[in-house]
């Protein structure tokens, strides 16, 4: 037996030209599984609802309080929650559809060798980064609305003294350094996760992986969260006007 872990997906099949790799197989099973049970809470909802509609209810509500109080008011909250919702919602259900006894076991052959229908969708890089990517281009689109074009680029491009202009530059090599930390972040736990079962199942195949399937759970419950409430903190901060701004604007 061979212990054989990659970094890149597998590519199953072509269609179109176009590359199907087992990651993209597990995106568009839970965003197929998440729009249809969405359409079955949402038609079969009642004034007196039964246990799915209260689960689903609560975590609404409970998710959109803690969102109320992170952005500090309702307008912004009810902007937001969508975004940040969903990202946490898809994040969580596609980390732990790879828990469900058996789907690793489904494969295809190519090649000669075996290759798993599914994989951990947020093992994949690509995946990840285009989250990375919308929360960092919403980010920056709520400060140019928010502060103006003009000031928004005045806080990285200050030419008033040498101290301002060099911090200037930090605040430019922060606001890219949002991009590696946040993806690899969530990338690095769920990757990392999925090796270390792969590699304890492999040394001790029966009881000893359990204890690291657990700890690989919770990391794919707390990274999903985590990932959502960055987005929430970014996008947040990036709408909030500073003191100076409110100075020099009362001046006007």
């Amino acid at each position: 037996m061979e212990l054989n872990i990659k970094l890149a997906p597998d590519i199953l099949f072509y269609i179109f030209g176009f590359p199907m790799t087992n990651t993209l197989i597990l995106i568009f099973s839970v965003s197929l599984f998440l729009i249809i049970f969405t359409l079955f809470v949402s038609r079969r909802m009642k004034m007196v609802p039964g246990m799915t509609q209260n689960i689903v209810e609560f975590i609404l509500e409970s998710y959109y309080s803690f969102v109320r109080t992170t952005a500090g008011s309702e307008k912004k909250a009810k902007r937001i929650f969508p975004l940040v919702f969903t990202m946490f919602i898809f994040a969580l259900v596609a980390n732990l559809a790879t828990y469900i006894p058996g789907q690793a076991a489904v494969s295809l052959y190519r090649n000669g060798e075996s290759v798993s229908l599914f994989r951990a969708a947020m093992s994949d890089y690509g995946m990840v980064f285009v989250m990375t990517m919308i929360t960092f281009l919403l980010t920056q689109t709520v400060a140019i609305i928010v502060h103006g074009p003009f000031r928004y680029l005045g806080k990285f491009l200050n030419f008033k003294s040498p101290l301002k202009f060099f911090l200037g530059i930090m605040d430019i090599i922060g606001e890219l350094a949002k991009i590696i930390s946040l993806s690899f972040r969530l990338f690095g736990n769920i990757f990392a996760g999925e090796v270390l079962g792969a590699v304890m199942l492999f040394l001790a195949p029966f009881f000893v992986p359990l204890p690291f399937k657990f700890l690989g759970l919770l990391t794919a419950v707390v990274q999903a969260f985590v990932f959502s409430v960055l987005t929430l903190v970014f996008v947040t901060m990036a709408s909030e006007i500073e003191e100076d701004e409110l100075t020099e604007s009362a001046s006007i």
